[in-house]
């Protein structure tokens, strides 16, 4: 099992931009000291939910103040970015980085952000497959063309080519249900989300969904992870996690909800009706609730050992993105949170995870 941690930048009590920013650079530099083995800014705009809005300048900050930790992107919002910046952007960082990059993307979710951009969200898919086909092309090929709907190019040289070959590995962000398939049709990584709606208690069907897609394009899924997002708080007593992590956790359910779709009343369309739901469930979801369906694992040590096992055997998740630095919470809880993991939980549950994607779920 291999440990990660999502970051987003989030300011729900109005502090200045310098303190948030220097206290997620505190804690992302020191996750190597605390274990983990990756590290995953998402792309997000114009709101307090989370102003990292270039992951490629903080990962590139990041490269020359770590050693080891994988860089990530938890995602790269690719309807909102030229793919050829993308492809330059990312093979540079890997470069400067000595081949530690990760790509993760997606196609956004939140429409204020489209439509500060002036981008049609309803084309999100089809702007995403082009840009995934031109991305790959510019890292792998000397020469190219491309005929797109959204983007054309000519005989076109891109430089530099990432140190990774063929290239980095590409994780996609699987949030609606048909998104599984197409993970493993595409063959990349998938990148699963419990704090997105993803129930771990029943979403062994869709896990299912995307390794029969990586073995009927001819993909063994051993060779491919599974990586889950989850909000996780460690203390050393449960009633002590449960008091500091739970009004955290409801500004980021009560946001999200805010953000993730139009607002009520807004003429149907398909594109966010999956979305639509969501808000609709975040809006009044409760506590307990919440805690049930796996979205959050938060207690001692051994509680949160035994919770994150029990997903692994659920899910198959070889690739645990934790998220802890949410909804203002206290910097010297997260890194307490963060040094509890590395000494009790992680030492737990490391030996998890072995080519489980080739494995099949537990039964939902």
């Amino acid at each position: 099992m291999k440990f990660g941690q999502l970051h987003l930048f989030e300011n729900p009590m109005e502090r200045t931009e310098k303190e948030i920013v220097d206290e997620q650079f505190d804690i992302m530099v020191r996750a190597e000291e605390f274990g983990f083995d990756s590290i995953w800014p998402a792309e997000h705009h114009f709101s307090e939910y989370g102003y990292c809005a270039s992951p490629a300048v903080t990962l590139a900050a990041l490269a020359t103040r770590t050693q080891k930790v994988r860089l990530g992107t938890g995602v790269v919002v690719l309807p909102l970015n030229h793919p050829l910046r993308v492809a330059e952007d990312y093979a540079l960082l890997d470069l400067l980085s000595g081949g530690r990059v990760d790509l993760g993307v997606g196609r956004g979710y939140q429409p204020h952000e489209f439509a500060g951009y002036g981008v049609d969200q309803t084309r999100s898919r089809d702007m995403f497959r082009e840009s995934v086909e031109l991305i790959q092309r510019a890292w792998t090929q000397e020469r190219f063309s491309y005929e797109g709907e959204f983007y054309q190019v000519h005989d076109l040289q891109v430089r530099p080519k990432p140190l990774q070959k063929p290239h980095p590995p590409i994780w996609m962000a699987s949030l609606s249900p048909d998104t599984f398939e197409l993970c493993g049709r595409y063959g990349f990584n998938l990148m699963c989300a419990p704090v997105f709606g993803f129930d771990v208690n029943t979403g062994a069907a869709q896990i299912e969904q995307y390794r029969s897609a990586l073995r009927d394009h001819g993909r063994d899924p051993a060779g491919y992870e599974i990586a889950g997002l989850i909000m996780t708080y460690v203390a050393e007593t449960t009633q002590q996690a449960l008091s500091d992590f739970r009004d955290a956790v409801m500004w980021y359910m009560r946001t999200f909800a805010k953000y993730i779709a139009p607002p009520k009343g807004t003429p149907a369309v398909k594109t966010y009706e999956f979305y639509a739901a969501a808000r609709d469930m975040l809006a009044s979801a409760e506590w307990e609730r919440i805690v049930a369906a796996g979205s959050v694992v938060c207690g001692s040590p051994d509680q949160v050992a035994e919770r994150i096992a029990e997903i692994h055997e659920l899910c198959g998740i070889t690739h645990y993105l934790s998220w802890t630095r949410i909804g203002g919470l206290a910097h010297k809880k997260v890194l307490r949170s963060m040094e509890l993991m590395r000494d009790h939980v992680m030492p737990q549950v490391r030996h998890l995870g072995d080519n489980a994607a080739a494995r099949p779920a537990a039964e939902a």
